[in-house]
């Protein structure tokens, strides 16, 4: 990784200094995370109860020869008070982009996202996800990249080339909202003998027909979402070790805006990875503008997530009902709120969700995130997070 990081650095460079800047201006974020958990955890070794980290995102973006050309640099950093693991540092995107008339093409480390539901982004494959950072699995790692994009009347077909993998960021062994046995990630496994270094591909057709947008995409190559192998330690304790699938994934994705109403649809069908399964999202939102005359506008959502390996699948949506709201206020703070529940009907178990933010001045902004578990069963995934109930606040200075 550090070479193609090292070898995209000079060539870009290169490039900056031998053409006319046309933009050339820094942007991001630093803030400060502080999050507190209501009760004890499960094992000793998470010992904490509050947990402090501090975050810098700086952006640096450059183009040239009339904007057809540019480049973009986004490194990451994070310093955890109590997980080594959590403190860690990524290149999220640093991408060369030459744009032509009928096609454009991005060189680099960059990230990509596929899907239209809220809950779950079940088809969205492309970049790995950075665990450490949340357990929504929003958060990704810049993924190293060819992607040739052929533009058309009739729609856009992506085209990608992956030439290196990029392992799972899981939590260590003293941090809150991990498993329970941890991951031992120092002992992943690969069904490609080539591991980090397998080729991957994947192609995606996108296009909108009147109210509908469709995009359809089919993937090879190293799952980013490992098998769990229950294992020891050199000391008899029980852990977890992530084995890493080759697969094919075909997925569909859809939305039709129909007024106020947007409907949603997430579909895959997957092999390679221990067995051959199905999975589905599907849902709505509706918008309520303008509510009792003011200005805030309500949105109401609802979702059914399927996955037809029931009690076997990795992913805690394998049965499950989430509906929420989205409160966004339009006032000059910019404050929004979004409420979410999500219950799974085989175990009965339910996750509470509460999210909002509001901007203290043009700097900064404050956020705050609710999380809460209850009635999780021994063979629900989530019951790791039973005793895992948190409060976040995170207050960004951004630039």
């Amino acid at each position: 990784m550090f070479k193609i990081v090292t070898t995209l650095s000079i060539l870009f460079g290169s490039i900056a200094i031998s053409n006319t800047v046309i933009a050339n201006e820094w942007s991001g974020y630093a803030g400060l995370e502080f999050r507190g958990f209501s009760q004890t955890a499960q094992e000793s070794r998470q010992d904490h109860s509050t947990n402090f980290s501090f975050v810098f995102e700086p952006e640096y973006y450059h183009e040239w020869d009339e904007g057809n050309q540019s480049i973009a640099f986004v490194p990451f950093v994070r310093l955890d008070e109590n997980d080594n693991e959590r403190t860690h540092f990524d290149i999220r995107e640093l991408t060369y982009l030459k744009v032509a008339e009928s096609w454009e093409l991005r060189l680099g480390v960059r990230k990509v996202f596929w899907g239209v539901t809220e809950f779950q982004h079940l088809v969205d494959v492309i970049n790995q996800t950075d665990l450490v950072e949340n357990l929504d699995t929003e958060d990704k790692l810049g993924q190293p990249m060819i992607n040739l994009a052929l533009i058309n009347d009739w729609g856009t077909v992506d085209l990608f080339v992956m030439p290196y993998f990029r392992e799972r960021y899981f939590p260590g062994t003293s941090s809150r909202l991990r498993t329970i046995p941890h991951i031992d990630q120092s002992r992943s496994q690969f069904e490609s003998a080539a591991k980090e270094k397998h080729v991957d591909f994947a192609a995606r057709y996108s296009h909108y027909f009147g109210d509908w947008d469709i995009g359809v995409s089919h993937f090879y190559g190293t799952s980013r979402d490992p098998r769990l192998l229950l294992s020891t330690d050199n000391s008899g304790n029980a852990v977890f070790i992530p084995f890493y699938d080759i697969i094919n994934q075909t997925s569909l994705d859809l939305q039709a805006t129909k007024g106020n109403m947007l409907w949603k649809l997430e579909a895959l069908h997957r092999s390679g990875q221990a067995t051959t399964y199905n999975a589905i999202a599907a849902g709505f939102e509706y918008t309520f503008v303008g509510i009792m005359d003011s200005a805030i506008d309500l949105g109401l959502l609802s979702e059914y997530h399927y996955d037809d390996r029931g009690e076997s699948a990795s992913s805690t949506f394998e049965d499950d009902i989430a509906v929420g709201a989205r409160l966004a206020f339009n006032d000059a703070q910019s404050s929004e709120a979004l409420i979410g529940l999500v219950w799974d009907r085989n175990t009965g178990g339910k996750f509470f969700n509460i999210e909002a933010s509001r901007r203290l001045s043009d700097s900064f902004l404050l956020e705050a995130q609710g999380r809460f578990f209850t009635n999780q069963k021994n063979s629900d995934p989530a019951k790791a997070f039973a005793k895992d109930d948190y409060i976040e606040l995170f207050l960004s200075y951004n630039f």
